[in-house]
């Protein structure tokens, strides 16, 4: 069933809140098999409204709308939606014996316009607010339905996942599973043009890419008519997928760098220390957000100048001499140094130009040196980075260091 999503507020258009319930609604309605073809916002405005419910219900059979329900005078979603379905508003008898009994349990006096909320479609099906005081409605004509909800979003979810989606599944005929992969140095355009021969006439299942921060996703899902024949669907084309990129995958279960890496290191018991450079300590950091990572995280250390380097980490003043503070020498050393220290089984460094400043010809800003100290052997990873930003470079070098981790250990 096709599915138009339209939030009614202006505070959304002026940015003043972030519009969350379109990201929640379409993951619910698309796991249930409903195809979510459109997100609108429109303001409180009548007019823009009813225009943009018949536009809606021109292209799909089924329209949810969030917002606009309470007491106030710019509250007139439900009396735009009883014009655009051609009913009429009355006063609903169980939504007012509800208002009142939920104002009474508050011991709070209620102001009159609180009655509007009592108001509803003549020919809709109240759905009960257990976390507000606004209803909301299910109304059907001639095929067409049209869902009304509240607009804060712990109110909305709740009225959904009680009221209607236990109508929804009653309805449908499929069932949508998706599974998405994590990639990490492999661009989107590049993961494009080695899956194309999956890509190019896909039906079902399908494949789609997308770029992140530092990596990339992909989107393997079907749409069949039961769970399992999804399932079965999405599994076969995960294989395939792995034979082409299995190499750049580090989860086929939508998980971040960091907890996958973390999870492993705690699993296989391997000591971790870090020396932070041009990083300043986000790579501690992160990994001191994993729950249960102070079993093998021993230390992090961070060695800016190159008298830390020298004092905390015992590299050589000629290195730093000949090759610089930030170069694959000094970046060993560090690991090296570090090592020696801790007796970590893992040792981890970075150095580097996060920029916007300090730049050569021949060591450009977004110039990183990781060195990792693991199983007898010290290596460094050069990688130059784009010069998005000071911020960027570091974020993306913690990424670094922890996908260097994940090849070594994996």
């Amino acid at each position: 069933m096709k599915t138009a999503l339209l939030t009614v507020g202006t505070e959304i258009l002026f940015g003043q809140i972030v519009n969350t319930n379109a990201a929640f609604l379409s993951q619910e309605l698309n796991n249930l098999g409903y195809d979510v073809m459109y997100h609108y916002s429109v303001g409180d405005n009548p007019k823009r409204l009813e225009d943009l419910i018949h536009f809606a219900f021109h292209d799909c059979d089924m329209v949810i709308t969030t917002g606009g329900l309470g007491p106030t005078q710019d509250d007139l979603t439900k009396e735009v939606i009883a014009k655009a379905m051609g009913d009429e508003i009355v006063q609903n008898e169980q939504c007012l014996k509800d208002l009142l009994g939920k104002y009474e349990e508050m011991g709070r006096h209620m102001s009159e316009n609180n009655l509007k909320q009592a108001n509803m479609p003549s020919k809709a099906i109240p759905l009960p607010n257990d976390q507000g005081t606004a209803p909301g409605f299910w109304l059907e004509k001639d095929g067409k339905i049209i869902i009304a909800m509240p607009g804060p979003p712990r109110e909305m979810t709740n009225m959904f996942k009680k009221q209607v989606k236990p109508r929804l599944e009653k309805m449908q005929d499929s069932v949508i599973y998706y599974k998405i992969l994590r990639a990490f140095d492999l661009g989107e355009s590049k993961m494009e043009t080695v899956l194309l021969p999956l890509i190019n006439g896909q039906t079902d299942p399908t494949i789609a890419t997308y770029a992140k921060e530092g990596e990339c996703s992909l989107r393997i899902a079907s749409k069949r008519a039961t769970l399992e024949e999804a399932k079965e669907a999405v599994s076969h084309m995960e294989a395939k997928v792995l034979d082409i990129i299995g190499n750049f995958v580090y989860s086929c279960n939508d998980e971040e760098l960091i907890d996958v890496v973390g999870k492993m290191l705690i699993e296989k018991n391997i000591s971790v220390s870090c020396a932070e450079s041009c990083t300043g300590g986000l790579f501690a950091g992160a990994l001191t957000d994993i729950p249960g990572i102070s079993s093998i995280f021993d230390r992090g250390i961070v060695t800016y100048s190159n008298r830390a380097k020298i004092e905390e980490l015992g590299v050589k003043a000629e290195t730093l001499d000949k090759f610089g503070a930030v170069s694959e020498e000094t970046a060993c050393e560090m690991s090296a140094g570090l090592q020696k220290k801790t007796g970590s089984d893992l040792c981890i460094s970075v150095t580097g130009i996060a920029g916007p400043g300090g730049g050569t010809e021949e060591k450009p800003v977004g110039l990183v040196y990781i060195g990792i100290a693991y199983e007898g052997k010290v290596t460094a990873v050069k990688s130059q980075y784009r010069d998005v930003s000071r911020r960027w470079n570091r974020d993306y070098a913690v990424l670094n260091m922890l996908w260097q981790i994940y090849k070594r250990i994996k």
